[in-house]
């Protein structure tokens, strides 16, 4: 299976429900994972990718410039082009991709983890606040009994906000990428690491505010049919 040509998707742009935590990632945060991947040695570039909660696309684009194949979907259709299914439909799922990379829902984030990893045959990444790393519950279902490779600290902040990326915004969250990989490590402690100061311009390019940014009706890459 070839991975179908990026197109940009021009459509009415679709304002999904609150409840859904539709908070876009700045592609320069997908890229910087990207980047902490190769760093450590981790095949990628022939491997496929599904974001489950892909919204608009704006962690799809930048997956699509590193792995071989990326899928992308959601539970609302926000008119990119994107398939259309619920991540947590307990109906199960047939795709199991090399990689499961996604910015899930907060309120949900430990079933998308818990759904994700079995189905995942490298590895999965998320994109979480740090304090997302505390707690019982999450300790007792997933980071004791599976505990991530690595944890990846931004140390610029990771600026967030309902809707849609600006990148002029700001923030007072703290991100970081959790990583799960599946065959190398296992047993070990998992690394800690901090993705450094300079990560954000290094990792960004000239044409992300075209492509991701606050228009209303910009392009977003896309697979058709994804």
């Amino acid at each position: 299976m070839k991975t179908r040509d990026a197109r940009a998707v021009m459509a009415s742009r679709r304002e999904p429900p609150t409840a859904l935590d539709f908070f876009p990632t700045p592609p320069w945060a997908t890229r910087a994972l990207c980047a902490l991947l190769r760093e450590r040695g981790v095949p990628i570039a022939g491997q496929e990718v599904w974001d489950p909660a892909c919204g608009e696309g704006h962690m799809v684009g930048p997956l699509q410039e590193e792995f071989w194949h990326a899928e992308g979907s959601d539970v609302f259709d926000y008119g990119r082009g994107f398939r259309v299914r619920d991540f947590l439909d307990p109906a199960g799922h047939a795709y199991r991709p090399d990689w499961i990379i996604t910015n899930p829902p907060f309120s949900v984030a430990l079933e998308f983890a818990l759904t994700a990893l079995p189905l995942a045959r490298v590895g999965m990444a998320l994109l979480v606040r740090t304090s997302w790393l505390a707690g019982a519950e999450r300790y007792e279902k997933l980071f004791g009994p599976q505990p991530p490779s690595i944890v990846a600290q931004f140390c610029e902040r990771v600026p967030m906000t309902r809707g849609r990326w600006d990148p002029a915004a700001s923030t007072a969250t703290d991100y970081a990428w959790v990583i799960w990989r599946k065959t190398a490590n296992r047993g070990r402690k998992p690394e800690f690491t901090h993705l450094p100061p300079g990560t954000r311009a290094r990792c960004t390019r000239p044409d992300d505010a075209r492509l991701y940014g606050v228009q209303a009706d910009a392009p977003l890459l896309a697979l058709a049919g994804a």
